[in-house]
């Protein structure tokens, strides 16, 4: 198909191959160490083929490996499977000349695949993500939480090829995509039993949106969360003040979120949360008031929530003694996971009554009933996998699938309210299916740094990689997250990834896990004068962001998009993960390096691009763009219908900054 040869197998050059594998897995905190001994079963010999099937027998005629073809929409399906003892299979596709791979899920390190081998677990991605950096090291040593390149929340068994395919393994085992050697691509499946999909196209557009297709679309973001920032706090009552002072000096405000409504939890890592979904009286005591002033001040109130439950809560309880908890593979009693000084239950959505107790009782009757608009989904990723669920599935199964479960639970809670178009949740954990559940990602918990491998620059790439496989809007929080040993937000670094977050589809801070050693949008004048500009400037990007809301609805396409995806003949742009465009009439490129003042952009060889914060035509090719702060290299089509709107941001910045 599409003119090139996909599956070839030889003796010396197997497509196929089948192994045992002898596993040794380690989680702690969310963090993953997974090690594999393999040992080679019977070579694959000559085939038998059919129309349809290929077989493999061994010396006493018993079939040791089958491989089965059907077509299916815009492609075909590929079924491999082997008998025991097998339990690791590997599937060897031909790689094309000058081809370049994309996909994997959210991807933080690199956008472009090519020459890798990526691991598919969602877990904590960690923190630094890099073994040559010290902080990294040191995260290694506490709990094995430096993370690595390949480490996200959000993996996925998916590639695109320039060559305007893409395959995608269709379960859930643990499994590995590897690009690293030259010549083939390869997908290693923990599993005796794989099925792989292939999606063609006529170009890559095409191909985006057919597998948003494939994987379904969730509910459009509501209107109001465009019409400015969600500004976080977790200071309790004293959130409401500092509100009003943010407000006070021209910020555009759509949204307050504060996490920790339902209390906190002071931890050796930072202020924590208490992890017991309802109002805390007693650090919001006159919450259910100030919702209702809020909103009729058209400013909506956003919450936490996650899919688990401290022991030393009410809920907890409740839970247990309804059996909604997993259990103990050696006992009825409660799965217990550590989460960092305290300990919680986990609920059971495989159990279809738990799942609606979570979406009913506690999202819907806490949550939404109580008067939130929106909260931070978190988590998914921890399931351990020595648990035993309602259904029966093991643990390894179950644990990729976790937050697409975690995902459906919260969309379900909206739909039974009918909020669709009035309440928000953001999830950072994914896998396959999470697409049709979850209306908006976030990148996670990035160090509060300019790190290559976990600061600023990496919400770009989970945003375009995400986007790729069917995630039309991503999102981070402004600031970063992660603050230790000695790592803390600097003004420049704040006030950078304010002017990335502006043009961005949503807008929202974060106090971080250190809120008192961090620098705040409040924390100075400068600060919060020039957060102000670029959110007056993000909420009159409104329409444009609706528009392209729309239009993800309606095809599939990302908000934001890598440059390929509308100059695929443009090879300098296959790799490029610290510009975007945003939809098809905006070209951003942030400040993602500390200390500079200017930038190298790429602009394509067609249209003519305007210069946003000049209004003067900028020629095709690579150029030096001074990049004040409160500036960022942002370009806009001359020809786009949005060209007044864009030409206006000018006045805006003009009017607030000196």
């Amino acid at each position: 198909m599409n003119g090139f040869t996909l599956l070839r197998h030889r003796a010396d050059q197997p497509a196929f191959a089948a192994y045992r594998g002898d596993p040794a897995i380690k989680m702690y905190r969310g963090n993953y160490q997974i090690e594999d001994h393999l040992s080679p079963l019977a070579l694959l010999g000559d085939p038998e083929i059919s129309e349809r099937k290929i077989l493999f027998r061994g010396d006493d005629g018993m079939v040791t490996f089958s491989a089965e073809l059907e077509e299916a929409p815009h492609g075909f399906r590929l079924t491999l499977s082997a008998p025991a003892p097998c339990d690791r299979i590997f599937l060897h596709l031909t790689a094309q000349p000058n081809e370049h791979i994309w996909g994997g899920g959210e991807q933080m390190s690199y956008l472009r695949l090519n020459g890798r081998r990526f691991p598919i677990w969602t877990s904590e991605p960690g923190v630094g993500r890099d073994k040559t950096r010290e902080l990294t090291q040191i995260m290694d040593k506490e709990g094995m939480a430096g993370g690595d390149f390949w480490t996200t929340n959000y993996p996925q068994p998916t590639f695109l090829s320039s060559h305007h395919y893409a395959g995608h393994y269709t379960g859930s085992a643990y499994s590995v995509m590897d690009f690293s050697k030259a010549g083939r691509h390869s997908f290693e499946i923990w599993s005796n039993r794989a099925a792989f999909d292939f999606i063609f196209a006529d170009d890559l557009l095409q191909l985006v949106g057919r597998l948003s297709d494939y994987f379904g679309r969730p509910a459009q973001l509501p209107d109001w969360v465009f019409d400015g920032a969600i500004i976080g706090l977790k200071d309790g009552m004293r959130s409401f003040e500092r509100l009003e002072h943010i407000i006070s000096a021209g910020t555009a405000v759509t949204g307050l979120w504060c996490e920790d409504w339902i209390g906190i939890r002071q931890t050796s890592f930072g202020r924590r949360l208490f992890w017991d979904w309802c109002w805390s009286d007693v650090r919001y005591p006159e919450l259910p008031s100030r919702i209702r002033d809020l909103r009729r001040r058209g400013i909506r109130f956003l919450g936490y929530v996650n899919p688990y439950l401290a022991i030393d809560g009410g809920q907890y309880q409740e839970a247990a003694r309804l059996g909604y908890l997993a259990l103990r593979l050696d006992s009825d009693e409660p799965y217990i996971v550590d989460f960092g000084e305290f300990d919680c239950g986990i609920v059971d959505f495989t159990n279809p009554e738990a799942a609606l107790w979570f979406a009913d009782r506690v999202i819907g009757q806490e949550m939404l009933d109580f008067g939130l608009s929106g909260w931070m989904a978190d988590f998914g990723e921890y399931l351990p996998t020595d648990v035993r669920l309602f259904d029966g599935t093991d643990g390894m199964l179950a644990h990729n699938m976790w937050p697409v479960l975690w995902a459906k639970v919260n969309a379900d809670a909206i739909a039974r309210r009918n909020k669709q178009n009035e309440a928000l949740f953001f999830m950072r954990a994914g896998y396959s299916g999470v697409q049709a559940h979850c209306p908006l990602l976030w990148a996670g918990d990035q160090c509060v740094d300019f790190s290559r491998h976990d600061g600023i620059g990496t919400v770009i790439t989970a945003a375009l990689s995400a986007g790729l496989v069917g995630n039309a809007v991503s999102h981070s929080d402004t600031g970063g997250y992660t603050s230790l040993h000695g790592v803390v937000r600097t003004a420049e670094l704040f006030m950078r990834w304010t002017d990335m977050a502006a043009f961005t589809p949503v807008m929202r801070t974060h106090e971080g896990n250190r809120p008192d050693d961090n620098l705040q949008v409040d924390s100075s004048a400068e600060i919060l004068t020039h957060f102000a500009v670029m959110s007056q400037i993000h909420a009159a990007l409104a329409p444009y962001l609706r528009a392209l809301a729309g239009e993800a609805q309606e095809s599939g396409l990302p908000m934001q998009r890598p440059m390929f995806l509308h100059y695929p003949g443009e090879t300098m742009f296959a790799a490029c993960q610290d510009q975007y465009m945003l939809g098809p009439d905006m070209i951003v490129a942030p400040v993602i390096e500390e200390g500079v003042t200017s930038r190298d952009v790429m602009i394509p060889l067609d249209n003519d691009w305007i210069y946003l914060w000049s209004g003067q035509q900028i020629a095709p090719g690579m150029h030096n763009i001074a990049a004040p702060v409160g500036a960022p290299p942002v370009y806009y089509r001359a020809d786009s219908a949005f060209a007044p709107l864009f030409r206006s941001l000018r006045g805006i910045r003009g009017d607030l900054i000196p």
